[in-house]
């Protein structure tokens, strides 16, 4: 299996990168076997599958043409899979990808259909249904979302679009580490809130794709340390403006935005979203750092080069009690930072999750170390023990250059933290 993976990876990407460059797109079908594989490493992995029907095959009056659709419902509700369903993929560039265009209220019409058919097929009659997955939300995309609400906004459980910081046929390691490029996503999320909340308040929103760069990314920069800065902002961003969803692009095959290399060798960006999903709990904390909320002298904007974000520690982390918060923090700083702790934070034993590049290649590197010791699989099933460094109680954080770090302060028994 892991050499027809690496054998059907390489062709697909020819395939890809020839349709890309030829604005030519072929027609794929997924087989009943297909979907069994996909749906069976999506339980095996403990995942839950979010399938995307085929938003494009449209009938001659250019409504959705469900009858595919409807043929793969049944064969999965006879499978009893769990599946929540989408229907299309940034339809507001439609017209740049296959000359065909596509409004706000016809595509509200589409997912009124298709919620139909889920209630047509008795097992996904309570299924999830997720969209429009709209791209970055500029002019085209805001005014297709904008109708898409104003009709189906009650349609869908949660409200889905994507974000890509930057175009990857052009990115260079420095544009990683522009603050000015990192706040581009909250101006994104405003916008989308700001529709969703016109028409459907209390609504979520969930992250439907990201990564650092769209165009499948880019060779030795999405794939490196250096992205990691992109993705952690994300995280935090998000979770700070109300999003707690957020869908990775990709996770193996074409392209470099990819968590595994082509052998499924993590790379960093899989260290990095393997230690948020042990250390980080879903509650959020507000953060206040002194000397970084200053006020900015008129006409100018104030873009901290240090980042920090505070939840509640994951309450299914058993090596730390309820009522422990993590701190993950970006230093994009050229000098070290020192972070002194505050208040009830104030001599508390931390444990440490330092993350730095590993090898010569510096910030460009495709691995990555953990406290200064390499991260690496023990062989192809076993990871290595994720250790921490202890701080003694009422030390200063010193942050490296260009680093990246979890900070677990242990024993806070803060209150936001005891309870799910």
């Amino acid at each position: 299996m892991l050499e027809l993976q690496r054998e059907k990876a390489a062709q697909m990407q020819l395939v890809l990168l020839k349709e890309q460059t030829s604005n030519i797109y072929s027609n794929i079908t997924i087989t009943a076997r297909s979907l069994d594989k996909l749906y069976n490493f999506a339980d095996c992995a403990g995942l839950h599958l979010v399938f995307g029907l085929n938003a494009l095959h449209r009938n001659p009056d250019n409504s959705w043409n469900g009858s595919s659709a409807l043929s793969l419902l049944k064969y999965s509700a006879g499978k009893k899979y769990n599946i929540s369903w989408e229907l299309g993929n940034e339809p507001n560039s439609y017209r740049a990808m296959v000359g065909r265009t596509l409004n706000g209220s016809q595509l509200a019409q589409d997912y009124l259909k298709l919620r139909t058919q889920l209630q047509s097929v008795r097992y996904y009659n309570r299924a999830n249904l997720y969209g429009p997955n709209i791209g970055r939300p500029r002019k085209n995309a805001v005014l297709l979302l904008d109708g898409f609400m104003k009709t189906a906004g009650s349609a869908v459980d949660a409200v889905t679009w994507q974000h890509y910081y930057i175009d990857g046929r052009v990115a260079k390691v420095a544009d990683f580490m522009k603050t000015r490029l990192l706040d581009t996503l909250t101006e994104q999320i405003s916008k989308v809130l700001k529709v969703v909340k016109t028409y459907a308040p209390g609504k979520k929103v969930w992250l439907g794709g990201v990564g650092p760069a769209w165009a499948g990314g880019t060779n030795n920069l999405s794939d490196t340390y250096a992205a990691g800065f992109l993705w952690l902002n994300t995280l935090g961003m998000s979770a700070m403006q109300g999003i707690d969803v957020v869908i990775r692009h990709s996770f193996f095959d074409y392209g470099y935005n990819h968590l595994v290399d082509q052998n499924f060798n993590p790379l960093p960006d899989y260290w990095l979203s393997l230690l948020f999903k042990k250390l980080v709990g879903p509650r959020v904390l507000a953060v206040h750092v002194a000397g970084l909320q200053r006020k900015p002298h008129p006409g100018r904007v104030i873009r901290d080069k240090l980042r920090i974000y505070a939840h509640c520690t994951n309450f299914q982390n058993h090596s730390y009690v309820r009522g422990s918060i993590t701190l993950y923090i970006i230093n994009l700083h050229r000098s070290r930072k020192k972070i002194k702790l505050a208040g009830t934070l104030r001599n508390k034993t931390v444990h440490q999750y330092l993350l730095q590049p590993h090898g010569t290649e510096g910030l460009q590197a495709k691995s990555v170390q953990l406290n200064g010791e390499p991260l690496v699989m023990v062989d192809d099933e076993t990871f290595p023990d994720l250790k921490p460094k202890t701080l003694r109680a009422g030390r200063t954080i010193v942050m490296p250059p260009m680093a990246i770090g979890f900070y677990v302060v242990k024993n806070v028994n803060a209150y936001a933290c005891r309870y799910r």
